[in-house]
C-alpha cells in the first residue's frame, strides 16, 4: 500500500476538506487497483490527533472498507472502553446514511506500540528470547509468561478471545532483523505453551476473525473529538496552526476542482500540460503532519512548493482550456488559441498584473469569468486597478455597474512586502482602487466582461463616497443598502446590531479579538502550547487603540467598514448588495512576542441568544455535529481545559440557534472554533509562540517571512462570514455560501485591440444543456477525464436529513443533460474512490450484529440504480454516488485543441 489507507497518504481527520480527503484516496486506490489488482479492506489510521464522523462513514463504508483502526482518543474516553469493553464498535457516522454506512471500529488498548517489553529494535531495552540452553541468561518460559500475560490483559478489555498487537511504533523497523528474529520465537515458544495461540497476521485477518464469532458490538454516533492524552494536553491548537498554509491548500483544492472540469471540456494530454502534479501535491498535503500544520518549517515550505509547482502547470492547462472553449464556434474542434491568458494567483494580497495595467487607446481588458458549480451564480468580483477611468460591458455588451473603491494602506503595504518576498522584486505600479462589480456565470461555465480604459458622462462606474468617524458623538450609524443592515455606535466605533428587513431579523451584536497567552511550560508541568497543543495561560480582549475611528465607504455595488484594532490587526467588514450575510476580511500579526509570551489570536462575534452552551460544528465540510459545553455523548467529562478542551475543529462553519434564530458562520480554511459562552461563536486565527510542545515537530511554531534576510512574523489575511436567520431557515444559507466560498469565480485575463477577441469568441458557455441546472441541493464533486478517456463523476447531495424542510429530500440528475452534445456508452457506479464496482461492495459487506437497544434511526433515503434508459441520478440526503462513464467514440471530446 502507499499508505495504511492505501490513498497517498494517512490523512488528517481534523483539517481537511472531504473532497481533499476523496482525492487522495482515490489516487492511491486506483494506482494500486492498476498496478497490484488489489482492492484495499480496512482503514488504519493510527496516528491522527482525533477521529472525525466523515472518516467513518464516507472514507470507510463508502470506500467498501470492512473495518477501520487506530490509536488516538481521549485518555478518559479510552478508560471508560477499557472498563467497559467498548474498544470496539460499530461506528455510524452519519445520521442520514445511519446503518447502512457503518463501520467495525478497533481503537488500540494503548497506542499504536506492542506491549512493555516487546520492542526489538536494535538499541531497544525489551529483553529478547535466549533459547540456549546452556547460557546462564536462557529465559523461555519467564519471556513467553510475560507474554502470555499481556495478551490476557489485554483480552480482559475487549470482546471475543482475539486481540491484535501492533508490533512497531515511530522510527522502527530500520534494523527489521531484530523485530522478526524475535517475533518467530515467541510465535514458536508461545504456541508450543498452549495457552494463547500466535500468529502474523494483518488488519484484514483480524476483522475476518472477528465476524467469524458472531459478536454484538455497542454502536458509536457522531466523532472522537476533541482529543487529550492526558488531562492538560488537549489537541486542540493544530486546528488553526499555520493558517497560511491552511488557507492555500484549500485555495488550491477548488483550483484542483475547476481545472479538472476544464481538462475534460478541453480533452485531457498524457504530454501535459495537464493537471497530474497538483494532485500529487494535493494529496500529500493532507497528510496527518502536513495541512495541520505540524510540520516543521522546511517541510512546510517544502509542500507549499510542490503545491506551487503543480498550480503553474494547472494554470497553462486552465488558461489554455479557456481560450480554446472561448475561441470554439463549435463544440467539435478548435485551432490555436490566440489570445494568453493570465490569471492571478496573488489576488489574496491584491497584486493582479492583468487588471494593472494601463490601458492604451483602443484597447481594453477582456475578462473570464468560468464558474465550476453546477448552478448559475452571481457573486462580486473585486480586482485592483490603477487609475478610475473604468466602465464594464457583459456579454451581451450592456455596460454594467461597478465601484472604485480606494486600497487601503494597509493592505498596500502588505502587498508591497510580500511580493518582494514571495517574488524577489517590487511591484512595478501601484493599484489606486478595487474595482467591483457584479458578475455572473452559467453553471461549469464562464461569461465574458470587457474593461475599457473610457469613462463616459453617465457611465456607470462610480467612485465610492468615504465618511471617517472621530467618535466624538453618540449617534449611530448604519450600513448596507438592501435588506440587511448593520448598526455601530460611533463614540465607540463598535458594531451593536444586525437588522434583516426581509425575515425580520432583529438583533444585538458585537464583534472582538482576544488573544491567549500560551503556556510555556513549567518544572511542575512541562506542557506547553504549541502546534499541537493549544493550552491558553490567560483571555485577554484586545482594546481599540483608536476607539471611535471608523472609515465607512459606500457605493452602489457593497459598503464597507474599516477598523484598525491596533498596530498588528485590521479589518474590513462588507455588506454587499442583494446579499444577505456579512463579510469580515481580517489582517493579523505579525504577532508581538518581543514581550517574551506567546499568543494565540481569536475573534469573538457574541449575540444575545440563550443557546442552552450548545453548538454545532460541520465533520471536514459534510456532516454537522452537535457539541455541547463541558460534555461529553460517551462519558461523564471531568472538566480540566474549558477552553481548550471544547475546540472543535472547522472547515466549513459553525452555528448556534436558540428558540427563534440560529447565528451561522463560514470560515474560508480550516480552523478552530467554539462556542465559550452563551450567544457567542469564536474563532482561532493565528497562533505564534515561543516555546514547543515537544510532540514531535522539535521546533518552536513562529512563522516568518524574509525580505533582504531581515524577518518578521507571518501576517494572515483570511475572511470569515456571519449571518442571522429565523430558526430552520439557516442551512441553505450555509450550504450554498458554504460551496461558493471552496469554489470562487476562476478569474482569467487578456487584452485585446479593438474586438478582435470579442469579435472571435463566444462571450458565454456552458458545458451543461443551456435550459439545465442542477438541483439546489447537489454539487458536482469531480468531474475528471481519466487515462483511458472515461470520465469519472461524482455528485453529492448537500444536506442533512431534516437540515431544510425542502432540500432535505432526494434530489435527481439528468446525465443527458448534464453531458449536453455528448452520446453516453455506459455508466458504472462505484465505491467512493473508483477502484470497485458498487454492486460488488455491497455484496461484498460483512453484516455486523449491534448489542442492545439502539436509539431511532432516521429513514434512510438512497438513489436507486441508474437506468440506461433515463440516465437519471438519484441521490439522497448526504449521499455521494461516484460513476465512471464512457462515451462513443465519435463525440470523445468535447472540444479538441491543438
Amino acid at each position: 500500500m502507499l499508505s495504511r489507507n492505501g490513498g497517498m497518504c494517512m490523512h488528517d481527520e481534523a483539517t481537511p476538506h472531504y473532497i481533499d480527503m476523496i482525492d487522495q484516496t482515490t489516487l492511491g486506490h486506483r494506482f494500486i487497483k492498476q498496478e497490484f489488482d488489489q482492492v484495499p479492506r480496512v482503514g488504519w489510521q493510527i496516528d491522527p490527533f482525533g477521529h472525525s464522523a466523515v472518516q467513518a462513514y464516507l472514507l470507510g463504508a463508502e470506500l467498501g472498507f470492512d473495518s477501520l483502526f487506530f490509536a488516538r482518543i481521549d485518555y478518559q474516553d479510552r478508560k471508560r472502553r477499557k472498563d467497559d469493553k467498548t474498544l470496539e464498535v460499530i461506528w455510524r457516522g452519519s445520521k442520514s446514511l445511519g446503518s447502512t454506512s457503518q463501520i467495525f471500529t478497533g481503537v488500540f488498548p494503548r497506542h499504536y506500540d506492542p506491549p512493555d517489553g516487546f520492542t526489538f529494535e536494535i538499541n531497544d531495552v525489551s529483553e529478547p528470547i535466549q533459547d540456549d540452553i546452556t547460557l546462564f541468561d536462557y529465559n523461555v518460559q519467564e519471556r513467553v509468561d510475560d507474554f502470555v500475560a499481556a495478551a490476557l490483559a489485554q483480552a480482559n478489555v475487549t470482546r471475543t478471545n482475539h486481540i491484535m498487537w501492533a508490533m512497531g511504533t515511530d522510527f522502527r523497523y530500520q534494523y527489521a532483523n531484530t523485530w522478526f528474529r524475535q517475533m518467530d520465537k515467541f510465535i514458536h515458544y508461545v504456541n508450543k505453551d498452549g495457552r494463547v495461540n500466535a500468529l502474523y497476521s494483518t488488519p484484514s485477518i483480524y476483522t475476518d476473525a472477528k465476524y467469524a464469532t458472531n459478536e454484538s458490538w455497542p454502536v458509536k454516533d457522531d466523532d472522537f473529538f476533541p482529543y487529550a492524552d492526558k488531562e492538560n494536553t488537549y489537541w486542540t491548537g493544530y486546528f488553526s496552526s499555520r493558517p497560511a498554509f491552511k488557507g492555500y491548500v484549500r485555495m488550491m483544492s477548488g483550483y484542483y476542482l475547476a481545472a479538472r472540469q476544464l481538462e475534460f471540456f478541453k480533452g485531457r494530454s498524457k504530454s501535459g500540460p495537464n493537471t497530474d502534479a497538483l494532485a500529487d501535491a494535493l494529496a500529500i498535503a493532507q497528510h496527518h503532519d502536513a495541512v495541520t500544520g505540524t510540520q516543521r518549517q522546511h517541510v512546510a515550505s517544502d509542500y507549499a512548493k510542490r503545491l506551487a509547482m503543480g498550480y503553474v502547470e494547472a494554470e497553462e492547462l486552465v488558461a489554455s482550456s479557456l481560450a480554446c472553449l472561448a475561441e470554439s464556434t463549435s463544440k467539435t474542434e478548435c485551432g490555436n488559441p490566440m489570445g494568453k491568458l493570465k490569471q492571478c494567483p496573488l489576488l489574496n494580497v491584491s497584486y493582479c498584473p492583468p487588471s494593472e495595467m494601463t490601458l492604451s487607446s483602443g484597447k481594453s481588458m477582456v475578462v473570464l469569468v468560468y464558474n465550476s458549480l453546477g448552478w448559475k451564480r452571481e457573486d462580486v468580483i473585486r480586482i485592483p486597478v490603477i487609475n478610475e477611468s473604468i466602465t464594464i460591458h457583459d456579454s451581451s455588451g450592456k455596460e454594467i455597474e461597478s465601484q472604485l473603491i480606494p486600497i487601503a494602506n494597509a493592505s498596500l503595504k502588505l502587498r508591497n512586502y510580500y511580493i518582494q518576498a514571495y517574488l524577489g522584486k517590487s511591484p512595478s505600479v501601484t493599484p489606486k482602487y478595487w474595482l467591483a462589480f457584479m458578475a455572473s456565470a452559467p453553471p461549469l461555465g464562464f461569461s465574458t466582461y470587457v474593461l475599457s480604459n473610457v469613462k463616459n458622462p453617465g457611465s456607470l462606474t462610480t467612485l465610492s463616497t468615504i465618511y471617517t468617524s472621530l467618535g466624538s458623538d453618540n449617534d449611530t450609524l448604519e450600513v448596507g443598502q438592501g435588506n440587511l443592515k448593520l448598526t455601530y455606535a460611533v463614540d465607540k466605533g463598535k458594531l451593536t446590531h444586525y437588522t434583516n428587513s426581509r425575515n425580520l431579523v432583529n438583533a444585538d451584536i458585537k464583534q472582538s479579538y482576544v488573544f491567549y497567552s500560551a503556556y510555556a511550560g513549567s518544572d511542575v508541568d512541562p506542557q506547553a502550547s504549541g502546534a499541537y497543543i493549544f493550552r491558553p495561560n490567560g483571555t485577554y480582549p484586545i482594546k481599540t487603540e483608536q476607539q471611535g475611528l471608523l472609515t465607512v465607504i459606500r457605493g452602489p455595488v457593497l459598503d464597507e467598514v474599516h477598523e484598525q484594532i491596533n498596530t498588528w490587526i485590521s479589518q474590513i467588514t462588507r455588506i454587499y448588495k442583494g446579499k444577505e450575510h456579512v463579510e469580515v476580511e481580517f489582517m493579523v500579526g505579525p504577532i508581538p512576542i518581543d514581550d517574551g509570551i506567546g499568543k494565540e489570536l481569536a475573534s469573538q462575534i457574541t449575540t444575545a441568544m440563550e443557546t442552552n452552551k450548545t453548538f454545532y460544528t460541520d465533520s471536514n465540510g459534510r456532516d454537522f455535529i452537535k457539541r455541547i459545553r463541558d460534555y461529553r455523548t460517551d462519558w461523564e467529562l471531568q472538566v480540566n481545559q474549558p477552553v481548550a478542551g471544547n475546540y472543535y475543529p472547522v472547515n466549513l462553519g459553525l452555528y448556534m440557534e436558540d428558540e427563534k434564530r440560529e447565528f451561522s458562520v463560514l470560515v474560508d480554511r480550516s480552523v478552530g472554533g467554539s462556542s465559550l459562552e452563551d450567544g457567542q461563536i469564536e474563532l482561532m486565527l493565528h497562533r505564534r509562540f515561543l516555546h514547543d510542545d515537544t510532540k514531535g515537530v522539535g521546533e518552536v511554531l513562529n512563522e516568518t517571512v524574509c525580505v533582504s534576510e531581515e524577518c518578521t512574523g507571518l501576517t494572515i489575511q483570511g475572511k470569515f462570514y456571519f449571518r442571522i436567520d429565523p430558526l430552520g431557515e439557516g442551512a441553505k444559507w450555509r450550504r450554498t455560501v458554504g460551496q461558493e466560498i471552496y469554489s470562487p469565480f476562476l478569474l482569467a485575463f487578456t487584452e485585446q485591440d479593438g474586438d478582435n477577441w470579442t469579435g472571435s469568441h463566444v462571450p458565454t458557455y456552458s458545458f451543461m444543456d443551456p435550459s439545465y441546472s442542477l438541483p439546489d441541493n447537489v454539487a458536482v464533486v469531480t468531474l475528471q477525464e481519466l487515462e483511458d478517456g472515461k470520465v469519472l463523476l461524482r455528485l453529492a447531495h448537500l444536506y442533512e436529513t431534516g437540515e431544510d424542510k425542502d432540500l432535505s429530500v432526494v434530489a435527481s440528475v439528468e446525465l443527458r443533460k448534464l453531458f449536453h452534445g455528448k452520446k453516453i456508452s455506459k455508466v458504472t457506479e462505484t465505491s467512493l474512490s473508483a477502484n470497485q464496482d458498487r454492486v460488488e461492495m455491497e455484496r461484498k459487506k460483512l453484516r455486523w450484529k449491534i448489542a442492545g437497544a439502539v436509539k431511532d434511526e432516521a429513514e434512510v433515503f438512497r438513489g436507486r440504480p441508474v437506468s440506461s434508459s433515463n440516465l437519471v441520478v438519484e441521490l439522497g440526503p448526504m449521499e455521494i454516488r461516484t460513476f465512471i462513464i464512457g462515451f462513443e467514440p465519435s463525440v470523445h471530446g468535447l472540444v479538441l485543441c491543438t
